[in-house]
């Protein structure tokens, strides 16, 4: 029991802990509205994972530009870049799908190449660079495709909402690849010039690191993570939408600072799993949560208003326990760094 508090204790201390807690409370919350039978089904979590994976994604390739310091609010807009681009290579050019998902990546990792110049080269402001950026990509998805169209081919469609071994869902490959490929980076020198970078540029460039080669680095990753989301979109819709998921670039925001990610060298890919896995569940609670009422309550009618104001508050809620734990995380960081310098310190005088 000791060695459980002594562990939990040093939990609470994790980036994660909190955009864990979140989770775990709406998994909790899903499981008991929509009964532990229908939740565990192969079929409902196969639609679940599916339908989730391209969101996953996008709060993964959010939270790398945050850990560097910087962000893209055209994030979302750019899944629809890679999903018209995929789509109308095959129909216009009759090259095969996969070419054409390569191309749609391609596009992906191009505007986070003009993000990167905007922000890390010119030094213009982020916030503004992304929201002018939304605009120009969406006029850019409507010269590609100036109405909703096109088609993808049933065997893509099906191996992606198929499932292997009868249970396991073909779509999370996706997501396991990119959990693999930070794992890997992590490891490797850009996995701790990053977190230099991103907690102080200017400390960061006097101990010999570039800022602007390593959110070079950063952007390129995120531009491949929004690559893949863009694919599994266009997967999973079987078809072409110029102006789909542009709202992901606020809302993959939103569920990375959940999950415990900060502005500039806090926080790991582990919270933005959390923290989009949270968002993700409170929604399907919320649904399930009003459809439960429409049955206990005969003629009740509710609007897809309430459905969507209950999951925003139950989310803003969530973003504030985020920011207080972490400013009290952090705050303990502080103190825990002070008290080992002033012991080390104590330690030499004696000495």
């Amino acid at each position: 029991m000791g060695q459980f508090k002594i562990a939990f204790a040093q939990f609470r201390k994790k980036q994660a802990f909190t955009g864990f807690v979140l989770f775990s409370t709406a998994l909790l919350l899903n499981i008991a509205l929509q009964g532990p039978a229908s939740f565990f089904s192969p079929q409902s979590l196969n639609t679940l994972f599916s339908t989730s994976i391209p969101f996953l994604l996008v709060v993964m390739a959010h939270g790398v530009l945050l850990i560097s310091g910087t962000l893209d609010i055209s994030i979302g807009i750019q899944l629809a870049l890679v999903n018209v681009v995929a789509i109308m290579s095959v129909q216009e050019w009759g090259i095969p799908f996969v070419v054409g998902c390569i191309l749609g990546i391609a596009a992906a990792m191009i505007a986070s190449l003009i993000l990167w110049v905007l922000v890390s080269v010119l030094r213009l402001p982020d916030l503004l660079a992304s929201f002018a950026l939304t605009f120009a990509i969406r006029g850019v998805n409507v010269l590609i495709m100036n109405v909703p169209q096109g088609t993808v081919d049933r065997v893509f469609f099906n191996a992606y909402n198929t499932r292997i071994l009868g249970f396991i869902p073909a779509s999370s490959i996706a997501l396991v690849i990119a959990l693999l490929m930070w794992a890997y980076l992590k490891r490797t020198a850009f996995g701790t010039n990053i977190y230099a970078v991103g907690a102080n540029p200017q400390n960061a460039f006097a101990a010999g690191i570039s800022p602007v080669k390593v959110q070079f680095q950063a952007f390129m990753f995120k531009g491949l993570l929004t690559g893949m989301a863009g694919v599994c979109l266009t997967l999973m819709t079987a078809s072409g939408n110029p102006l789909q998921a542009e709202a992901l670039g606020l809302r993959s925001l939103a569920a990375a600072i959940i999950g415990g990610l900060t502005f500039g060298g806090w926080g790991n890919m582990s919270c933005a799993v959390f923290g989009g896995g949270f968002l993700v569940l409170i929604d399907n609670s919320v649904f399930f949560f009003f459809n439960m009422l429409n049955r206990l309550i005969p003629g009740l009618s509710i609007s897809s208003f309430w459905n969507n104001f209950v999951a925003d508050a139950i989310i803003f809620l969530g973003l504030l326990t985020t920011i207080l734990t972490v400013k009290g995380q952090r705050e303990a960081l502080r103190i825990n760094i002070r008290n080992k310098y002033v012991l080390k310190r104590r330690e030499s005088n004696a000495s």
